[in-house]
C-alpha cells in the first residue's frame, strides 16, 4: 500500500514547485486543482452539473466554467460556495480516489490546497507536508503570477487556515522562503524518509482513516 503524502500550503507557497520536486524523483502527484480544471471543461461533469444550477453567467466564451466568475461570487457569498462545493466536490474527490488508488510507487503526493480547512482531508493522507515561506513573500509571488491588488491577495489569505496554524498541524515542511534551489535537498531528505517509512510499513500498515470522499466535510 503506497504512503499518501497529502502536501498543501498558503496561496503562493510554492506548492506547485515542491510537486514537481518529487515527481522527478519518482513519486507519482495527484492535483485536485488540475482535476477540478479537468471536470471545468466543456461539456465535462462539473462543467454540466455546475451550468445546470448556476446557468449561463458561470460559462466562459469556450464553454468550459467561469472560474474567475465562479470564485468572485463564492468569495462574497458564503451560500454560493457551499451549493458549488456540494456540486464539485464529490466529483474531484472521486476522481483523486481514482487516481490514488492506482499508485504503485512507495509514496505519492495528494496536492490538496485546503487540506486542513476540511473536516475529516487530514485523516485519510498518513503524513501532512507543509510548503512554507513568510507571508509577504506569499503576496508578492501572487501579485507577480496573477495581476491582483495587494488587498485581494491578502484577503484570500485571510479565509484560509493562518501561517501558525498549518504549521502547527504539519508532520514535515518544507521552507520555501528562500531561492528556488533551496528546495532539492529538503526534497531528497523528505524523499528518502518517505521512502524508509514505506518500506519500514510495508503491508502492515492500515488505509487511512478516511476514504477519499467520505467524511471532509
Amino acid at each position: 500500500m503506497t504512503l499518501v503524502v497529502g502536501l498543501t500550503g498558503g496561496i503562493g507557497s510554492g506548492k506547485s514547485s515542491v510537486a514537481r520536486a518529487f515527481a522527478a524523483r519518482g513519486a507519482p502527484v495527484v492535483d485536485v486543482d488540475e482535476i477540478a480544471h479537468e471536470l471545468s471543461a466543456s461539456g465535462a461533469p462539473g462543467q454540466v452539473a455546475v451550468t445546470a444550477v448556476f446557468g449561463a453567467a458561470s460559462v466562459a466564451p469556450d464553454g468550459s466554467l467561469d472560474r474567475t466568475w465562479l470564485r468572485a461570487q463564492a468569495f462574497a457569498d458564503p451560500s454560493f460556495r457551499r451549493r458549488l462545493e456540494a456540486l464539485l466536490h464529490p466529483l474531484i474527490r472521486d476522481e483523486a480516489d481514482r487516481r490514488v488508488s492506482a499508485w504503485t510507487a512507495p509514496y505519492g503526493i495528494l496536492m490538496v490546497p485546503l487540506l486542513l480547512e476540511r473536516g475529516g482531508v487530514r485523516d485519510r493522507v498518513d503524513r501532512v507536508l507543509v510548503v512554507d515561506c513568510p507571508e509577504d513573500l506569499q503576496v508578492k509571488r501572487v501579485m507577480a503570477r496573477s495581476g491582483l491588488a495587494e488587498a485581494e491577495v491578502r484577503a484570500i489569505m485571510a479565509a484560509q487556515l493562518s501561517r501558525d496554524a498549518r504549521l502547527a498541524q504539519a508532520d514535515d515542511v518544507v521552507d520555501n522562503g528562500g531561492p528556488p534551489d533551496a528546495i532539492e535537498p529538503q526534497v531528497d531528505t523528505l524523499d528518502r524518509v518517505y521512502r524508509d517509512l514505506a518500506t519500514r510499513a510495508g503491508n502492515t500498515r492500515p488505509p487511512p482513516r478516511g476514504a477519499l470522499g467520505q467524511n471532509d466535510g
